[in-house]
């Protein structure tokens, strides 16, 4: 929403005590809004430990569902619950790198803890999953592919931990082959320079859903 310059100036002239409450009642509204404040206001904790925070929260509920796995839909649901933890912390910090760092750990955790309960589930069961699985790694690979070179680099133990990951789930690696990802992207150097171009096209074709 765009504001007029006027009503810019008219809030400016508001007395202190009118716009603290404004500003109370804003918050109250905005949780995401009141959430960034208070990391730039109030957090003593650093980026890097924050991030440190969600990822151990994260391997705990992981390591905790995959114990009492049902279906690989539920499981896409976790991963769901998962990511929204994620999008919290970087709306919250703004951290860029952060995001495809805790997706990819997400991935190679979850591919882990759930390799044998996958192996057990048909390819249809597990399509869904697969779907959202690939089109997460897109995310990934176009959030990696906008960072400074020596970001990147960071970036590549982790893609090979991943496709380990990835290798042993045979219907995971045909949901690659059927969403259009190749595999040899998944490296620093050579994720394509048009992977955003790349992504669209395939979700215009329905697929990555």
């Amino acid at each position: 929403m765009k504001f007029e310059q006027d009503f810019k100036d008219a809030l400016i002239r508001l007395p202190e005590k009118e716009k603290d409450k404004l500003l109370q009642r804003l918050l109250k509204k905005d949780p995401k809004l009141a959430n960034q404040l208070y990391f730039q206001l109030v957090e003593t904790r650093s980026v890097e430990e924050l991030r440190t925070d969600v990822e151990l929260s994260m391997e705990k509920f992981i390591k905790n569902r995959a114990i009492h796995f049902y279906s690989p839909i539920a499981l896409m649901m976790y991963l769901r619950d998962i990511s929204g933890m994620i999008n919290e912390h970087v709306n919250t910090t703004k951290d860029k790198y952060g995001d495809p760092y805790l997706n990819c750990v997400m991935l190679i955790k979850t591919l882990h803890a759930n390799r044998e309960h996958l192996l057990n589930c048909t390819k249809y069961e597990s399509f869904k999953l697969n779907a959202y699985i690939v089109a997460r790694i897109f995310k990934i690979l176009t959030q990696v592919k906008v960072l400074h070179e020596d970001l990147q680099f960071d970036f590549q133990e982790l893609f090979e931990h991943l496709l380990d990951e990835m290798v042993e789930i045979p219907d995971l690696m045909d949901a690659t082959i059927f969403h259009g990802l190749d595999l040899n992207w998944i490296h620093y150097r050579q994720i394509p320079d048009d992977i955003v171009a790349i992504q669209k096209d395939l979700r215009q074709r329905g697929y990555l859903k």
